[in-house]
């Protein structure tokens, strides 16, 4: 990769963790580390354009249907795609289908971007990772295989050891922090070729542990507020991205939002 490489546009697809989920903001709004790295590249590059097709819930199909092409029409040089965790975490799920799905989509960007990214993605560390991490790591090995095949670039966040942390993840278990999202941008920004600004892997200091009590009573409140949801729209087949449309459709000139934290 070239060191201090310029970008003049980025296109990012995927589902709730490209939307920005849980990083919020006061209008009620998400941000997210696809829309931090766009202003750290818009303060870079005069006329910097950005789009983020990202719906969150999104399956890697659905992904591949709908948002591949509108991305690779664009013609941008940076294009990320993340998808097929959602996929992954489903009790049942034909991995061959989503290995199919994710060529379908990267044979699709790959050829019409300067650079595309892919990741493997982040886990919060819990029973949940356990139960599904030989799923993660099959999904992992599919992407690594598909980034070679296509010289596309990976970011591994799965292999960082603070990104696991329950300390970096929202109570719905499921969404990174800001913090998190923040360190996701610096570790695309740093796969790009741009001068490191901080280390993303850094460990978080000791701190003790909750109480039995404590823990207790955020798995209560976990399972009543989003695990329970959750369940119920995979039992009715319904998902929280339906009838959502993208946050940023468009490749327009982008503009950080006065006062937003770069980094």
């Amino acid at each position: 990769m070239e060191m201090n490489a310029s970008y003049t546009s980025f296109v990012a697809v995927g589902d709730s963790f490209t939307e920005g989920m849980s990083d919020l903001l006061p209008d009620g709004s998400y941000r997210g580390w696809a829309d931090l790295l766009a202003a750290r590249l818009a303060a870079r590059e005069p006329g910097f354009r950005y789009a983020n097709l990202a719906v969150r819930g999104k399956l890697i199909g659905q992904i591949a249907e709908d948002q591949a092409p509108a991305a690779a029409a664009m013609g941008a040089d940076v294009v990320t795609l993340v998808g097929g965790l959602n996929d992954a975490l489903r009790p049942k799920v034909d991995m061959g289908r989503v290995r199919g799905h994710l060529e379908e989509a990267v044979g699709l960007l790959a050829p019409t971007c300067k650079t595309l990214v892919l990741m493997r993605s982040p886990g919060r560390n819990g029973p949940v990772m356990d139960r599904f991490r030989p799923r993660m790591e099959e999904l992992f090995g599919i992407i690594e295989e598909l980034a070679a095949r296509h010289g596309a670039l990976v970011v591994d966040l799965y292999g960082a050891g603070v990104l696991a942390d329950p300390r970096m993840w929202d109570v719905d278990r499921l969404h990174l922090t800001a913090e998190g999202h923040r360190r996701v941008a610096e570790a695309v920004w740093q796969a790009l070729g741009l001068p490191p600004e901080q280390d993303w892997r850094a460990e978080l200091a000791p701190a003790a542990a909750p109480g039995w009590a404590v823990r207790r009573t955020q798995d209560l409140s976990f399972a009543r507020q989003h695990l329970l949801p959750w369940i119920g729209r995979r039992l009715t087949g319904r998902s929280s991205g339906d009838g959502r449309p993208a946050k940023r459709p468009e490749l327009l000139p982008y503009e950080a939002v006065a006062g937003e934290r770069l980094s």
